[in-house]
């Protein structure tokens, strides 16, 4: 059935066709639609076994997600930007004790100066606390992550926590068609959570979570980086059969016109769609450029990403995020990824888009001008800054 539906709406009905136990949430914009709706479906009788927790804070809405899925619920919650950083020390303890709740994420710009519009700062600061991520690109796509999101997550190879991301007010205010399967259908991919190991019990009490000493420590992280490496091949899994289902077909990079490109734009969110009508522009004038669209940024892709860019001459990651002094996290990942290969492309970061700023066909021409001039034999300083008003900063 096609549902007209904001980004907040598409995820929270996703979220409620998984039938969660426990939703804990603090409204922030711009994804408070996400919690409202939520109270809502409780309130009026949708989700009867659902319990609705308002909290005080965003800190205490993950911890309540701690507790909740610690006895053996099946809990999502939703925030943003700043919500998200508030909740920082509790997303290490959540994927600490291997807790497989899902968070939905507008991907919002952060403080200060403060900001309501969208950039990917937010949740790309959260990439090292051992959570999934995944990343939308629209509205159909939240709502199908949503539901993959909990899949992946509750897998017993992997039991980690899983972030779906979408970009603020490009998508999360924006109304698309959505495909919504019915109930039964989602019962049948998402069966009800059975927890793999022990829940807290106050008839059977356990300790979760305890003082990690030296001795133990660092094999409680390695556990946790092969659950993530796990995590590669489950989310495979469940992609494909997604797409057996339901037909819509997932990767966890998605190549646009590559085969032949000397020059690749890597994207993630919704400027991927405006890449791919830029590349379709550029084509018919004989320019072979291409994109890759990145959907889970964790675990990183490396297995995928690289054949698709050997050939290429240039490879420009679009970063709406910036670590200061250094550059673009994609473009640090891709570093990383290609320092052993014989033969790669000449690498450069582009941040642009940050703080909500419109991502326009003059910004890809911009871009593609800068990498034919590396592809001649100039050199640029990274990263480069696209769109910048100098006269604001001087």
């Amino acid at each position: 059935m096609k549902v007209i539906l904001k980004g907040n709406e598409a995820a929270a009905l996703a979220a409620k066709l998984a039938k969660p136990d426990v939703v804990a949430a603090y409204p922030i914009t711009p994804s408070t639609d996400f919690p409202e709706k939520m109270s809502e479906f409780v309130a009026n009788g949708e989700l009867p076994h659902t319990q609705f927790l308002p909290v005080e804070s965003e800190h205490s809405a993950m911890s309540a997600c701690v507790g909740a899925a610690a006895a053996g619920a099946r809990v999502c919650t939703a925030t943003s930007s700043q919500g998200l950083e508030l909740m920082h020390e509790i997303l290490f303890i959540a994927s600490g004790m291997r807790l497989p709740i899902v968070l939905y994420n507008a991907n919002r710009a952060l403080s200060a100066p403060i900001n309501i519009w969208c950039d990917h700062q937010d949740s790309i600061s959260a990439r090292d606390t051992g959570w999934i991520q995944f990343y939308a690109e629209n509205n159909q796509e939240i709502f199908d992550l949503m539901l993959i999101a909990f899949r992946v997550a509750e897998d017993k190879r992997v039991l980690l926590p899983a972030m779906a991301c979408i970009d603020a007010f490009v998508c999360t205010h924006t109304f698309e068609p959505v495909d919504v399967p019915s109930q039964e259908e989602i019962d049948d991919f998402l069966p009800p959570y059975k927890p793999e190991h022990v829940k807290l019990d106050p008839e059977d009490p356990w300790t979760l979570g305890p003082f990690g000493v030296p001795e133990y420590y660092q094999e409680m992280r390695y556990a946790q980086h092969l659950a993530m490496k796990n995590a590669e091949k489950v989310i495979d899994e469940v992609f494909q059969d997604f797409e057996k289902r339901f037909g819509r077909k997932y990767q966890k990079v998605t190549p646009y016109r590559t085969e032949d490109a000397d020059i690749i734009f890597i994207t993630i969110g919704s400027i991927s769609g405006t890449a791919k009508e830029f590349v379709d522009k550029v084509r018919e004038e004989g320019k072979k450029v291409g994109v890759i669209k990145i959907t889970v940024l964790r675990p990183f892709p490396f297995k995928e990403i690289l054949p698709l860019i050997k050939n290429a001459k240039i490879v420009a990651t679009l970063e709406r995020n910036i670590s200061m002094g250094y550059g673009g996290a994609v473009y640090a990942d891709l570093s990383g990824a290609l320092i052993n290969e014989e033969k790669k492309p000449v690498l450069i970061d582009f941040i642009l888009g940050l703080g909500g700023r419109d991502v326009t066909f003059k910004d890809f021409e911009e871009i593609l001008g800068i990498c034919e001039k590396v592809m001649a034999g100039e050199k640029v300083e990274r990263p480069v800054w696209i769109g910048v008003k100098k006269e604001l900063i001087e």
